[in-house]
């Protein structure tokens, strides 16, 4: 949802249905203090705030954002008049992500929410586990090696997340056939100890990490 704080009915009836044609859902204040009320109720995604509006004016509505903890992270898009220096650096200096100056174009306000979108979305937290260099992207589906990517089977990645989720654990040959391969079947073991013994290779100094436990089966050797 996109704000849009315009006390010109023109000019936000604009960009709402320029936003709103182009696939966001945005609603139109015409004064900072009906906006600043209807925080308390819902949280946008972004505001476009003007300067010059009646009663809270667009600078102190963007100080009172940015010291209340509810409301920091809104990235706010601040449009001043042209040639309103003094404006555009106060806003910046006090949080604004981005300003556009009047007059602008529909293309120019879409394109510039998008991009503010783009740039405050939180990052991803990667799922990545890790046995020092050794690295494997579970959301990749990567294996990287002090940052030079390697290339793995699935049978071989697969084994290689599974000793890298429980380092230190032993797993027997059938249970890597059953968790690895979803099969029961434990008279072909042979299977297991070849895809090992190329895993080994391919991770280098790091394949010594896979260990073999005589008469039961591998397990991997944790490393920080």
């Amino acid at each position: 949802m996109i704000w849009c704080v315009e006390d010109d009915a023109s000019i936000r009836d604009i960009e709402v249905y320029a936003l709103t044609s182009t696939g966001f859902e945005a609603r139109g204040f015409e004064d900072g203090t009906s906006f600043w009320n209807a925080l308390a109720e819902e949280i946008p995604d972004l505001v476009v705030l003007d300067i010059m509006l009646p009663g809270i004016n667009g600078l102190e509505l963007l100080r009172r954002m940015k010291e209340n903890p509810s409301y920091a992270d809104i990235p706010v898009v601040m449009a001043t008049a042209k040639g309103e220096e003094y404006d555009k650096i106060t806003g910046l200096d006090l949080g604004a992500d981005y300003y556009l100056a009047k007059p602008f174009g529909v293309m120019e306000l879409t394109s510039c929410v998008k991009a503010v979108l783009r740039r405050c979305q939180p990052k991803r937290n990667e799922r990545i586990l890790r046995s020092g260099g050794l690295a494997v992207n579970l959301d990749e589906h990567t294996v990287s090696i002090d940052d030079e990517r390697i290339m793995l089977t699935l049978k071989e990645f697969e084994l290689l997340r599974l000793f890298l989720s429980h380092p230190g654990m032993v797993y027997t040959r059938d249970q890597l056939m059953s968790d690895v391969w979803g099969t029961d079947y434990s008279g072909e073991t042979r299977t297991v100890d070849m895809h090992i013994r190329t895993l080994r290779q391919k991770l280098g100094d790091y394949g010594s990490l896979i260990e073999t436990v005589r008469g039961v089966g591998y397990r991997l050797e944790a490393r920080g």
